[in-house]
């Protein structure tokens, strides 16, 4: 009996990752489900280092706007210490602020952050659709066509690894294009395989990923992205899911606002994040509306 457990076992090891794309598709009745990419489709709106640029931009506004609590890692790197603290200078003049004390700067919300940096906010409110439950919307401000306007947060799933018991009833499971998956669901199984990978992965103070999009009090003001609700023939998309491929050179100080982190750490490779790119002028009060289905080429 022992030894045909162990081969059914085997078996069902191999076998169950295929279940994977029915589940996300027929468990849940809602509109949310795996997103379909035709092969050989491309989703590059704009450059990677379009990308790059933004989050760097972003990522760094926010350590700088938190700075005071940033010291264990500051500590460590004695080397961009000096960096961070002559662009503190220049927010502090330009707050207005005569003392060169780091710790008397003003403190805004990440919303504000992002806001003062990019131009606009996001927030997560009921949607606009009928029996739609969350969207997300631009509240303040003005976002131009080919802008990063969110990030797409969760675990990273390589072929093969395991998400069964993750995808059931799940609608939050993001299908890329090579057919990697991110659960961006923020509760339950998922929310919990997310904060263990997060603390394993974790370098003495330094962070390697954000866990605050699995609560209210958001550290990265773009990790919002799995609520996007799809398009409808009222609504049309106005943004579209890009992939993206952090590099190995993306600062270490910055990688606690990145939502994302991989499943499988002894996996050298780098991490994929999805980014939603705008495919025209959004104004502040519109909400934002994807195609779950297919890649704008």
């Amino acid at each position: 009996p022992t030894a045909m457990l162990r081969a059914l076992r085997r078996r069902w090891d191999a076998y169950k990752y295929r279940f994977v794309p029915w589940l996300a598709l027929n468990l849940r009745r809602k509109r949310r489900t795996l997103r379909y990419v035709p092969e050989g489709s491309q989703d590059k709106i704009i450059s990677d280092e379009d990308v790059f640029e933004t989050l760097l931009k972003i990522f760094k506004a926010l350590f700088i706007n938190d700075f005071s609590r940033q010291t264990h890692i500051l500590a460590l790197l004695p080397e961009i210490k000096c960096k961070y603290l002559e662009l503190l200078t220049v927010e502090q003049k330009q707050s207005k602020v005569n003392s060169c004390n780091h710790q008397s700067q003003p403190v805004f919300s990440p919303e504000e952050v992002l806001l003062n940096t990019l131009g606009f906010s996001i927030a997560r409110d009921r949607s606009s659709l009928v029996s739609a439950g969350t969207g997300v919307f631009v509240t303040k401000g003005f976002v131009p066509k080919g802008t990063v306007v969110s990030m797409y947060p969760g675990t990273v799933y390589r072929k093969h690894e395991p998400i069964f018991f993750q995808s059931l009833g799940n609608p939050f499971i993001f299908r890329c294009i090579d057919g990697v998956l991110i659960d961006g669901n923020d509760k339950g199984l998922s929310r919990s395989v997310y904060r263990s990978c997060s603390r394993r992965d974790q370098l003495g103070p330094f962070q390697m990923s954000d866990e605050s999009w699995l609560t209210a009090a958001l550290q990265n003001p773009l990790a919002v992205g799995q609520y996007v609700n799809n398009c409808s023939h009222e609504k049309a998309a106005n943004v579209c899911y890009q992939e993206f491929d952090v590099p190995g050179y993306f600062p270490v100080e910055l990688k606690q606002y990145l939502p994302n982190i991989v499943y499988s750490h002894d996996i050298e490779s780098h991490l994929r994040c999805v980014v939603l790119v705008t495919l025209r002028d959004i104004k502040q009060g519109e909400e934002l509306f994807s195609n779950y289905y297919t890649v704008v080429s």
